[in-house]
């Protein structure tokens, strides 16, 4: 028979099984200067709460696990978002200093055929485009002997094909930049190069009253380059120098 001093030790003994630590006193002892470390670590956290539904049993719902679950997914959808966002920060920051670079380029030259050399070298090399033309219109249909010492990079073209070209004839309000994905290039546009071209971005030119239009058109080799979804502010700012440059040329 157990006196009455022994039964009131029983429940002391359990408890003090209960509060001894199981875990080494030096690993308790990280834990215990430096708690905030458990926190911040996502898959020890998860490993703590699933011991603990495994002490619950599983008759019992826990509302509360659920609602973390799920606050996790959020947290996982924002910071994917969050990424992104700074991803396409960085993208757009890279092409306005690349579109930055190309303008300054072409200004430095001081006569027209410098202007076109450069236009299809080093801004073209600038702007990440394997192919760069300057179309013209005029109502000049004899071939003209001084187009041809200028270089490969000007078209000389009829009134009215610039916005036929732009819009593919489909007659569609005019647009400054028109970005696009192609089988191969229009041959009368880029000779036989025209083959490899799978993307391109045409950029209509307003040289101002009394002059008729032009277009400046980019081809890419990779049909990801140019695509409607793509946008457009920078190359319309580029359009617009662009215009304003070839001005004092046309003078």
């Amino acid at each position: 028979m157990l006196t009455s001093g022994q039964t009131k030790n029983v429940p002391e003994q359990a408890e003090d099984k209960m509060t001894t630590p199981q875990i080494d006193e030096s690993l308790r002892a990280k834990i215990m200067e430096e708690p905030a470390a458990i926190l911040d670590d996502r898959d020890l956290m998860n490993a703590l709460i699933a011991a603990n539904d495994r002490e619950i049993g599983a008759n019992v719902v826990d509302l509360r696990g659920i609602a973390m679950e799920r606050l996790e997914a959020r947290l996982d959808r924002l910071e994917d978002t969050h990424r992104s966002v700074i991803a396409a920060a960085y993208e757009n920051l890279a092409g306005t200093n690349q579109v930055h670079r190309a303008v300054l380029r072409m200004l430095d030259p001081l006569d027209f055929e410098a202007f076109l050399r450069d236009l299809g070298g080093e801004v073209a090399d600038t702007l990440g485009v394997d192919h760069m033309r300057l179309v013209l219109e005029t109502v000049q249909t004899d071939d003209d002997p001084a187009v041809g010492r200028l270089g490969d990079v000007l078209r000389i073209v009829p009134p009215g094909y610039c916005n036929q070209y732009a819009d593919g004839g489909r007659g569609a309000p005019p647009r400054q930049v028109t970005l696009r994905q192609v089988q191969q290039g229009e041959p009368s546009i880029y000779g036989d190069a025209g083959a490899y071209v799978r993307s391109e971005a045409c950029l209509r030119l307003n040289f101002g009253p009394g002059r008729l239009p032009g277009m400046l058109v980019m081809g890419a080799e990779d049909p990801h380059q140019f695509t409607p979804q793509h946008g457009t502010d920078l190359l319309g700012f580029f359009a617009g120098v662009f215009e304003r440059t070839m001005r004092r040329y046309l003078d």
